[in-house]
């Protein structure tokens, strides 16, 4: 008797065995193990966005640029221009500008315009930031200065020095002073102010492109 159950114990733990085992293959592989997959990755990397540098403007792109200034009763067209190629401004060139004025005065009674003095400024700077201003540089004559009425017009030369390395632009601030008689016979005159503004792309600066 105890031999028959000691046999009857040792066939049920077969079977339960084997039932484990089915068990097992039938649930099978999962499926990064079959056909010799990888395991899926839980995420995938985010991508790193990169901008693109924008253009710096350029006034002066085109060779040459027109601007219309009116200081009270005076009326100003002002040309500007630069001798020197726009791939040749360099942090380090001397970069020479150009200007060409005549004005009309309203009403003309037949008054003259004198130009008193002429200025510029130069600041360069970066996206990021502006650079210390370079010297002030001015045209200045005896009183009443310049006639520049229509037919007669005005001519100068500016030129913007060494800037930082880092600059990518540099913005020329222009004003400029005329005096108008009050009368056509008349040694008393008044003073009008007129005020522009460029920017112009330094070449390799900043290793920025440049733009109109």
């Amino acid at each position: 008797m105890r031999l028959v159950a000691r046999r009857r114990r040792a066939v049920f733990v077969t079977a339960v065995a084997v039932t484990a085992v089915l068990g097992l293959t039938g649930c099978g592989a999962p499926p990064w193990a079959q056909g010799g997959g990888q395991a899926p990755v839980s995420a995938s990397p985010t991508a790193t966005m990169t901008t693109a540098p924008q253009p710096v403007r350029n006034d002066l792109s085109s060779g040459s640029t027109q601007r219309s200034l009116t200081a009270g009763s005076v009326a100003a067209t002002v040309n500007y221009w630069s001798t020197l190629s726009m791939d040749r401004w360099t942090a380090t060139a001397l970069k020479p500008v150009n200007l060409s004025m005549e004005t009309t005065v309203t009403p003309n009674d037949g008054q003259k315009v004198y130009l008193q003095r002429a200025t510029m400024t130069a600041v360069p700077g970066n996206a990021s930031q502006s650079f210390a201003a370079l010297s002030p540089q001015s045209d200045q004559t005896d009183a009443p200065g310049y006639l520049v009425l229509s037919p007669y017009s005005y001519s100068q030369t500016f030129n913007v020095g060494e800037v930082p390395a880092e600059a990518t632009f540099v913005t020329l601030q222009f004003t400029f002073e005329f005096l108008v008689q009050t009368t056509p016979t008349s040694n008393e005159f008044a003073k009008q102010t007129a005020s522009d503004s460029l920017t112009v792309a330094i070449a390799g600066g900043g290793d920025a492109g440049t733009g109109g």
